[in-house]
């Protein structure tokens, strides 16, 4: 693991600011927001495949949507910040913030949609 000193040295501070702070970007800023390119998203800290492309959608609520993560690729931690109960989603392998799962919202057939912030992230593209 890293130290905090060696993640500012790597990390841009909009990057620091929302994987290790677990802070947000502002709605409808992030680069993949409406992107429809087909790929893996990687965590941007560490570049484990967080997210496929094909488990994307629109939720039209400002910050890339996923139904589904890669297996074992995230943890999801209770978080009661903000006066609100949710569910953090963080990296498993570098323990980055990434942002929030919310189920029940009836999106998908899963029922469960994954915000994330497009910070926290890299979208490796595939070729078709």
């Amino acid at each position: 693991m890293k130290s905090e000193a060696e993640w500012r040295e790597q990390l841009t501070p909009a990057e620091y600011h929302v994987l290790r702070e677990a802070g947000t970007e502002r709605a409808y800023t992030g680069e993949y927001t409406d992107t429809k390119t087909i790929g893996v998203y990687e965590c941007r800290a560490c570049g484990v495949e967080l997210f496929r492309s094909d488990t994307k959608f629109d939720s039209h609520c400002g910050w890339p949507s996923f139904d589904d993560a890669i297996t074992d690729a995230v943890d999801l931690i209770e978080d009661r910040t903000h006066g609100m109960v949710r569910t953090e989603v963080r990296c498993r392998n570098c323990g980055s913030h990434l942002g929030h799962l919310f189920e029940g919202e009836g999106y998908t057939a899963k029922n469960q949609r994954y915000c994330i912030n497009s910070i926290s992230m890299r979208l490796e593209p595939i070729e078709p």
